[in-house]
């Protein structure tokens, strides 16, 4: 079934009202899960809603809070997130970064005690409209097995990379796993089995079956490569932010534990010239017009995509499982809308 941007997020802005969160807050946190859905990615959509609606429930997210900081120095901002919802923090954060990033030039937070963020796309993207350069990671449960290996030892660490140009800004934004474990858990409630190299089960084989790599671990990227950077990341989220690393982490994945995970986000303003955005431009846009290997799929540039399916999803709707649906529907607490700016 097809629904729309607006359907979707009078519904999931709802359900977390109803749970005492601030309008506010339920906007940002379920504007992020639209977005993915928007985009394709399902994997970070509404099939997170009921998990986070569950925390708040038991007292792991604090829906009213966006975190507090301090400066540790001139350009770090330490943020303890307060267990709030990890969308909101996240955005409080990069509202005091814009401020201080006009000064330094440069400026960090890095986050802990903070929930799921979503895509890391959606914040470096934010940073890119104001003509800055973004970055943001995340550290995550023990997920993925090193090069070599066949035991869960890392997160799938994310990174987001966003830079500005005199058009739409380049955006990357992948995980160091081959896959995302949410990707894992969206073939899983659909039925859908997953290619042998995307992940192992509990006993450390190859699986096709996205049940039982849901108990087991998924594949690095690109191998030794994915595995290098990952394990990068794992130590730099953890040295910066002062959380957990990936065997004590918990809380993204469940509806259990206080999570334990961190973040770190930059913003930088220090572009080489004013002309460099046009000149970025252009050169994306030669990358764009070489030759494809195939001739009917035109070479592309990282966020293209997520892009061109936007575009589509927000005239045409997108797809939902309406078994998902009618769970979030029923996971109302009143028949009928509850007002802006009102809490439940």
């Amino acid at each position: 079934m097809k629904i729309t941007e607006t359907t979707a997020m009078a519904l999931a802005t709802r359900l977390l009202i109803q749970r005492n969160a601030l309008a506010e807050n339920a906007k940002c946190q379920a504007g992020v899960l639209v977005e993915a859905e928007l985009k394709g990615h399902p994997s970070h959509g509404l099939q997170r809603l009921p998990r986070i609606l569950a925390r708040i429930e038991r007292g792991l997210i604090d829906p009213a809070t966006k975190g507090e900081g301090r400066w540790r120095s001139e350009a770090v901002l330490e943020i303890d997130g307060q267990k709030g919802l990890g969308p909101v923090v996240a955005m409080a954060a990069l509202d005091r970064l814009r401020e201080r990033v006009s000064v330094s030039g440069i400026a960090m937070a890095a986050i802990r005690n903070n929930n799921h963020l979503g895509m890391l796309a959606h914040y470096v993207e934010h940073v890119a409209k104001d003509g800055r350069i973004g970055l943001a990671m995340s550290s995550s449960e023990a997920l993925v097995h090193p090069f070599g290996g066949t035991r869960a030892m890392l997160g799938t660490n994310p990174i987001a990379i966003a830079v500005p140009t005199a058009g739409r800004p380049l955006v990357l934004d992948l995980a160091t796993s081959i896959v995302s474990m949410g990707k894992i858990h969206h073939h899983a409630a659909t039925g859908r089995p997953i290619p042998e190299s995307w992940a192992r089960d509990a006993e450390g084989g190859p699986t096709t079956d996205a049940a039982s790599a849901k108990l087991g671990s998924i594949a690095p990227f690109g191998e030794a490569k994915g595995y290098g950077l990952g394990i990068a990341i794992e130590l730099l989220v953890a040295a910066l932010a002062g959380s957990a690393l990936a065997p004590d982490i918990r809380g993204t994945l469940d509806a259990e534990a206080v999570c334990n995970k961190g973040d770190l986000l930059i913003v930088i303003d220090a572009m080489a010239a004013p002309t460099i955005a046009g000149r970025l431009s252009d050169y994306l846009d030669r990358v764009r017009a070489s030759p494809p290997a195939e001739v009917d799929q035109p070479v592309g540039v990282p966020g293209d995509g997520a892009t061109r399916r936007r575009e589509v999803s927000l005239r045409e709707g997108f797809d939902i499982d309406p078994a998902l649906w009618a769970e979030l529907n029923g996971l109302s607490l009143s028949p009928s809308p509850v007002l802006e700016g009102q809490s439940s």
